[in-house]
C-alpha cells in the first residue's frame, strides 16, 4: 500500500480533507494531528474499519478506542446516557484534551469499544482534526498513530516511521501542541474517576465537578482488570532500550545516574540519560538529552515521546531518566514514563 502524505502545516487544505474524508467513509485509515498526539483514524461506527486500526497497530482487541467528534450534539448518537457532569465538563474543557467515558448506544460496535458497554468520547482542539471528522462522517475512532507499545507520535515523521505503507494517508499538521494523550474521566459509575491522567489535572476537574477519584490501576504495576480506557492494561510508550527512572533529591539522582553510566561504560555499554536544561551539564559518560526545562512543564510533555524515539536511533543499551514531579502535568508525565520503563524505578 502507498501511504499518501497530505501537508497542512499552514492550514486546512479543503481538497485533501475531502479526499481524507472519502477514505474514512470507505473504511480506510487516516492518521491526523490533534493537540495531544497524532491519531490513527477510522470510521468509529464501522466494525470492520475499527478492526483495521487494531491490525495496523498490532493493538490488543480488548483495548478500547476513543471516538472523536467535532460538535457537542454528536454525542447524543453514540451515548445511551449523557449525564449532567458531561455537559459541565464539555463547557469547561471542550474542545480540548479531555476524554469522557459514557454508556454507549447500540450504534457503536463492540469492535470500537473493546467489547465494553461504554464509549470513550473526545472533541479535539485542532482545526484540521475537526475538519477531518466532519468530512469523514462525524465519528472517528482514533488511538495514537504508532505501533502498539511504541512512543506515541508527536509529528508526522513519527507516524511515517511506524505506519508508512500500512495506512492510506497521513495528514502532516506539524508538531503537536501538548505532546501527551488526553485525560480520561469515567462518568459511568458513581464518583467521576480519572482512568488516565493528562493535561487536564484532577484539580482542574475538581473545580468543575467537586469530588474526583483516581483509578487504582494508574498506580498498580500489574492489573488483572479489563481495561476501561486506552493505556490502562498494556505496556506503552516504550523505547527499544531498557528504561529506568531514578527518583529522589536532584543531587542524589545525578550522582546515581553518573555512577551507573560509569559502570556501563566499563562494561562496554552505551548509556542514555534524560535530563533537563538545568541538569544536562552535570552528566558524564553518557548520551545526554534534555527533555525541556523544569520551569516549563509543557516543554517536558511536548518532548517526552520525541526524546524516546531519538534514543531508538542512537543505539543506546540502557536509558536513565530523572523523575518529573511538576505541578499540573507531573502525574501524567510520570504515568507515561513509568509505563515506558515497565515500572523499573530506582529510588535514591
Amino acid at each position: 500500500m502507498e501511504t499518501v502524505i497530505a501537508r497542512m502545516c499552514d492550514g486546512i487544505n479543503e481538497a485533501e480533507i475531502s479526499r481524507a474524508g472519502e477514505i474514512l467513509r470507505g473504511g480506510g485509515l487516516v492518521a491526523f494531528p490533534t493537540e495531544t498526539v497524532y491519531g490513527l483514524g477510522a470510521n468509529a461506527l464501522d466494525a470492520e474499519a475499527a478492526g483495521k486500526i487494531y491490525r495496523a497497530k498490532g493493538r490488543p482487541s480488548d483495548n478500547p478506542l476513543i471516538v472523536h467528534i467535532a460538535d457537542w450534539d454528536a454525542i447524543y448518537k453514540i451515548a445511551a446516557e449523557v449525564p449532567a457532569e458531561a455537559k459541565l465538563l464539555a463547557d469547561a474543557f471542550w474542545p480540548g484534551p479531555l476524554t469522557m467515558i459514557l454508556r454507549k448506544s447500540d450504534v457503536v460496535p463492540p469492535a470500537t469499544t473493546g467489547g465494553l458497554d461504554t464509549v470513550a468520547v473526545r472533541l479535539p482542539d485542532h482545526a484540521v482534526a475537526r475538519a477531518l471528522i466532519r468530512a469523514g462522517g462525524g465519528y472517528v475512532a482514533a488511538p495514537s498513530a504508532n505501533t502498539s507499545g511504541r512512543p506515541s507520535p508527536t509529528k508526522a515523521e513519527h507516524v511515517a516511521q511506524d505506519m508508512d505503507g500500512v495506512i492510506d494517508m497521513i495528514i502532516d499538521g506539524g508538531d503537536v501542541e501538548i505532546g501527551i494523550e488526553s485525560t480520561i474521566v469515567d462518568l459511568t459509575d458513581g464518583t467521576p474517576t480519572i482512568l488516565r491522567p493528562g493535561y487536564i489535572s484532577r484539580e482542574m476537574l475538581g473545580r468543575v465537578l467537586g469530588a474526583v477519584e483516581v483509578d487504582r490501576a494508574l498506580i498498580s504495576e500489574d492489573s488483572a482488570l479489563r481495561p476501561k480506557a486506552p493505556g490502562m492494561k498494556y505496556r506503552h510508550y516504550a523505547p527499544k532500550a531498557q528504561l529506568f527512572i531514578v527518583q529522589g533529591p536532584q543531587q542524589l539522582v545525578r550522582e546515581k545516574i553518573n555512577a551507573l553510566a560509569e559502570e556501563n561504560k566499563a562494561a562496554g555499554l552505551r548509556t542514555g540519560v534524560i535530563g533537563t536544561d538545568e541538569s544536562q551539564a552535570f552528566y558524564a559518560n553518557a548520551l545526554v538529552k534534555s527533555i525541556g526545562s523544569r520551569r516549563d512543564e509543557g516543554s517536558i510533555a511536548r518532548h517526552l515521546y520525541g526524546i524516546l524515539r531519538e534514543f531508538d536511533e542512537s543505539e543506546v543499551s540502557v536509558i536513565y531518566s530523572e523523575a518529573f514531579d511538576t505541578p499540573q502535568m507531573g502525574q501524567a508525565i510520570m504515568n507515561r514514563l513509568i509505563k515506558a520503563a515497565g515500572h523499573q524505578i530506582i529510588s535514591v
